[in-house]
């Protein structure tokens, strides 16, 4: 008679039992049966109001002190009073000298710049750019926006490499900023606002500090990664030959960083950019100021008008960043002496002939035929559309079949399952630190009393993602296999990626109508372009040699995608995951505007009616959901090593 054979190792034990997995959930589902008598007691429901805390009343009290003593406090006067005029006097400084040097000046420093560092092409290219942003009669919006971004984007570098720089040479001060840098990425910048303004009121040193909080965690994050993958064969040479600790740091680090770091401004430049619209909702003007009003009377073509300058300013700087850190740029034919003299010369040339502002009868209007496309698409793709349905069905099934049974599951588990099977996920990927801190996160939420819109907006962000990643990962595969299609995705990336979400928000929603649906979408278009240019990244950076040998072994091209191409490039598919959720997250508001409800609606409420509470509590618990989300999503550094 044939009998059950269990696999089994020498030492006698059962192959599946010796599974790190399988130990780690048994010993969960252990601890598990031990606690819950005591987790029982607090209901099986919802989170317990007994565990919950309160802050209306000491954030009240902040605020009122704030408003109190903004006019004479010793803190106020002679500190934040003196960063609030420094940026001031920086903004405008650099205002007056774009205006002094009129269109053809900026213009031709610009393409001069463009020359330098990445050849003819570009130089050409950028001038294009500078030039349509004049013809749509957004020169001066223009120039106020880079202005602001250009004090900004320093600012943040600034911050970013010292953070970054303490990061990258110290594994404690590492430890310690990774959760600041989490805060200041995945916090909504609307929740943010609300203190920055109490503290400076309303214009250009609030926007530019908001700027600063949003856009310096990547030069920070890129910054300690290029100093902790430095070559430690070099590092020791240079230690060989006596050097102390700052000229390793000055002369084999820093050097052998330049990649990471020009890498970081680059990211740091389309986040600054990506801001221009919410900082305008504080008195930031430019451009943001332009969308923003174009969108408060739906007037999809003005906004697109003063949106298409943000997006030539951002593909501009990202092709000019990226030249330069790839290190192929073309030999510079032109110095600095030069490209300032000729600058100079243009700008005289212009004043003297009378015409240093932008000719009034070289202007273009875009508004009233994209108004037309906007209408006409809303009156044949919203309904009634034969066989497929018009864009409203969608959303409404979308939400029936999708939204609501995901926000229904989450809401119906007891509050204690919810932070077992947090805890199951981030120890599955990570270490028990990573599990526990996930699960902190996790019941902080329910401490600060949002625990039910909390799970709304957690049904959101995961329907989100996983649309995301199934249209990023299959993009991003295309992209990889082909060089064509990768060129082709380029621009329209681009302009995805560094569009204000504004812009598109309004279209979304005469498409898809109001609600949930249109935020998920929403979302997905910000984060999509993330998760394709990682994947595609990752894939093409694979080895060769390993894609050799897997085609001499007569593996076919799929086999070789399967079997060779996404296991080697895991790291890089994990990082695409965990970027779309901080993107989508980033989203949350804008979902809140449109009729996502939950969190995002909380935070804009709070900044609506300068409600301190409200506001920061709400975006506290999107925090929360962003570095929960983050520990399950990316392996620990040590994790990642073992299975290197």
């Amino acid at each position: 008679m044939a009998t059950l054979s269990i696999p089994t190792s020498g030492t006698g034990k059962p192959r599946v039992l010796r599974s790190r997995a399988v130990g780690k959930l048994l010993l969960l589902a252990l601890l598990t049966a031990v606690l819950l008598p005591l987790l029982g007691r607090w209901g099986n429901g919802s989170w317990p109001h007994a565990l919950t805390v309160r802050l209306d009343a000491p954030l009240a009290t902040a605020s009122d002190w704030v408003m109190d003593n903004r006019d004479s406090h010793p803190l106020f006067l002679y500190f934040f009073g003196y960063v609030s005029n420094a940026v001031i006097w920086a903004v405008r400084a650099v205002y007056l000298t774009l205006l002094a040097a009129g269109w053809a000046g900026v213009t031709a420093f610009a393409a001069l710049l463009a020359w330098r560092v990445a050849g003819v092409r570009l130089a050409a290219g950028t001038a294009v750019a500078f030039l349509a942003c004049g013809a749509l009669d957004m020169w001066v919006p223009t120039m106020q926006t880079l202005a602001l971004m250009v004090v900004a984007v320093l600012a943040s570098v600034v911050v970013g490499a010292l953070l970054g720089l303490a990061a990258g040479l110290s594994d404690r001060l590492d430890r310690a900023l990774r959760p600041v840098l989490d805060t200041m990425q995945v916090l909504p910048a609307f929740a943010y606002l609300l203190p920055v303004v109490l503290v400076f009121g309303i214009g250009v040193p609030a926007a530019v500090l908001a700027t600063v909080v949003y856009a310096a965690p990547p030069m920070a994050r890129l910054t300690a990664l290029g100093l902790r993958g430095a070559d430690p064969e070099v590092l020791e040479a240079v230690e060989s030959l006596g050097a102390t600790r700052r000229q390793r740091l000055l002369t084999a680090r820093v050097p052998l960083a330049r990649k990471e770091l020009l890498l970081g401004l680059n990211q740091t430049i389309m986040m600054a950019l990506s801001m221009a619209v919410i900082a305008a909702v504080i008195g930031a003007g430019g451009l943001g100021d332009r969308v923003y009003q174009a969108l408060a009377s739906v007037d999809v073509g003005a906004a697109l008008a003063a949106g298409i300058p943000i997006v030539l300013l951002a593909v501009v700087l990202d092709r000019v960043t990226a030249a330069a850190g790839d290190g192929t740029a073309h030999p510079r034919t032109i110095g600095w002496p030069y490209a300032l003299a000729v600058t100079a010369a243009v700008a005289l040339a212009t004043r003297l002939l009378g015409a240093p502002d932008w000719p009034g009868g070289w202007t273009v209007g875009i508004a009233e035929p994209v108004n037309r496309a906007v209408d006409w698409m809303t009156a044949h793709l919203y309904s009634g559309v034969p066989v497929v349905g018009g864009t409203a069905d969608w959303a409404g099934h979308f939400t029936t079949w999708v939204l609501d049974p995901v926000r229904d599951g989450l809401q119906w588990l007891p509050w204690w399952s919810v932070l077992l099977v947090v805890a199951a996920l981030a120890w599955l990927i990570g270490t028990w630190r990573t599990a526990l801190t996930a699960v902190l996160a996790m019941a902080a939420i329910g401490v600060l009393g949002v625990w039910e819109p909390s799970l709304d907006t957690l049904s959101q962000v995961l329907a989100a993602v996983a649309v995301t990643l199934v249209l990023g990962f299959a993009t991003g595969i295309a992209a990889a296999r082909s060089d064509r299609v990768e060129r082709a995705l380029r621009p329209v990336l681009d302009v995805f990626q560094t569009m204000p979400q504004f812009v598109y928000l309004i279209p979304v929603v005469a498409l898809f109508g109001v609600g949930r649906a249109p935020a998920v979408a929403a979302a997905v278009v910000y984060a999509l372009p993330a998760v394709v240019r990682i994947t595609a990244q990752g894939l093409r950076q694979v080895d060769q040699a390993a894609l050799e040998s897997a085609r001499s072994l007569g593996a076919t091209g799929r086999q070789q995608l399967w079997q060779v191409q996404l296991p080697l490039a895991r790291r890089a598919l994990l990082l695409a995951v965990n970027q779309g959720v901080v993107l989508v997250l980033a989203v949350v508001i804008i979902g809140g505007l449109v009729g996502g409800g939950a969190l995002g609606y909380d935070v804009a409420f709070g900044l609506a009616q300068g409600d301190l509470a409200t506001g920061l509590v709400a975006g506290g618990a999107i925090v929360c959901l962003g570095l929960m989300l983050d520990r399950v999503t990316q392996p620990t550094e040590r994790r990642a090593k073992k299975g290197a």
